[in-house]
């Protein structure tokens, strides 16, 4: 039988001891953060609405084109329920607002390709309380569409 020993200094083995348990730290902040990341975002205000706006890719007029108190239902349609899948696409969720009232926000996008000189593309921002929970881009023309907030 043979026996190798290894002497390992104090600083190495508190060294090693910390940097493990700062890649675990690390590990589960990454882990965590990200599953429980929302793409709510405080919109309260003109100014913040706009800059997400760009932030989307969007050019829009300087001040909303309409503003509505829409009530989202306690029952959905298949239509509702479909709409609910785009907001999950984007990280947000209308389940928790059914039943309630909240603001959705119309502006006119300009920048949407392929439709620069029309005026049928429109954002809707959906806020409760000040905070976004949903929104979507579409068309009214008759080969209209809906997408997430993101121009992609």
């Amino acid at each position: 039988m043979f026996i190798h020993t290894v002497k390992i200094k104090r600083p190495k083995v508190w060294l090693t001891v910390i940097l493990g348990i700062a890649a675990a730290v690390l590990a589960l902040l990454l882990f965590f953060g990200l599953k429980g990341r929302s793409n709510i975002r405080e919109l309260d205000s003109e100014t913040k609405r706009q800059h997400f706006l760009h932030e989307m890719g969007w050019e829009v007029p300087e001040k909303f084109d309409e503003v509505k108190t829409v009530l989202i239902p306690e029952d959905w349609s298949d239509v509702y329920k479909n709409y609910n899948d785009l907001q999950k696409q984007q990280g947000f969720d209308l389940t928790a607002y059914k039943g309630m009232q909240v603001q959705v926000y119309t502006y006119k996008v300009l920048n949407y390709p392929d439709h620069e000189k029309e005026d049928c593309i429109f954002c809707h921002l959906m806020i409760s309380d000040g905070l976004l929970i949903g929104g979507d881009v579409s068309s009214t023309a008759s080969d209209g569409f809906m997408q997430g907030l993101l121009n992609s």
